[in-house]
């Protein structure tokens, strides 16, 4: 499904501009600065601004921003840069280009704003959850308009005050919105938590089945393997539970 709600800054995450963004503690974004395909034809087949693909962002914001640690024995100038370094990867793969002007200030709004984000993904039902959403668009969404950022991608529509919206804005923002379209079109909470303990990363589905519980086959697998542990374990001390099979 091909909807246009949620611009992504420059191209939607998929054909990148060049996402310049000025000083001054803000982290604001420079709209219309050109892109990777401006004046040119874009990639065949490629799908810019889906609400699909603003969630897939959003998911993968969210975990970079909440759930990626900077390894333990990194000093504490070094954890930021690890933060600021993990979103820009993230922002990257997603299609932004140039120099992005991230800093500590900016990554600390992006993961207040997606923790409120994750609490979505954690709701019990499409009811709890479009409140949740309502709330967000009521506060960070602005009136829908149009923006072809100078230009630089094909037009499509923002939620975000304008093209030069602090990085933090425009993510509540678009990622609101891009949620609140999918929970309308399937009907239920588009994604979830992890099931798996000590995991809790969010996670995109979209699919018509049962709900899924894993953020990934490796989540899956661990708590599949320790249930069956847990089900052949040895009832006494000097008891012999069957062993475990290779494949859990």
């Amino acid at each position: 499904m091909e909807v246009h709600p949620t611009g992504g800054k420059q191209d939607g995450g998929q054909d990148g501009g060049q996402g310049v963004r000025q000083d001054g503690g803000q982290g604001v974004r420079q709209g219309g600065q050109g892109g990777a395909h401006r004046g040119g034809a874009r990639p065949a087949g490629a799908r810019v601004h889906s609400a699909r693909a603003m969630a897939a962002r959003a998911v993968d914001l969210c975990v970079a921003l909440l759930h990626e640690q900077p390894s333990a024995e990194s000093a504490e100038s070094a954890e930021s840069a690890e933060s600021v370094a993990s979103v820009a990867s993230v922002l990257r793969a997603h299609g932004e280009e140039g120099d992005l002007g991230l800093d500590d200030a900016t990554v600390a709004r992006m993961r207040a704003a997606a923790a409120r984000l994750r609490e979505v993904f954690a709701a019990p039902g499409p009811g709890p959850a479009a409140a949740l959403l309502n709330g967000l668009l009521a506060g960070a969404a602005r009136a829908p308009r149009l923006t072809d950022h100078g230009g630089a991608s094909t037009w499509h529509l923002h939620v975000d005050s304008g093209d030069d919206a602090p990085w933090d804005e425009w993510f509540l923002a678009s990622s609101a919105m891009a949620l609140a379209v999918l929970l309308a079109d399937h009907q239920r909470v588009p994604g979830g938590l992890c099931a798996s303990p000590g995991c809790g990363r969010p996670f995109l589905d979209l699919g018509g089945g049962s709900p899924r519980r894993y953020c990934s086959t490796r989540c899956a697998t661990r708590e599949r393997v320790a249930a069956h542990r847990s089900r052949h374990a040895p009832s006494g001390a000097d008891g012999a539970g069957p062993g475990l099979s290779g494949d859990g």
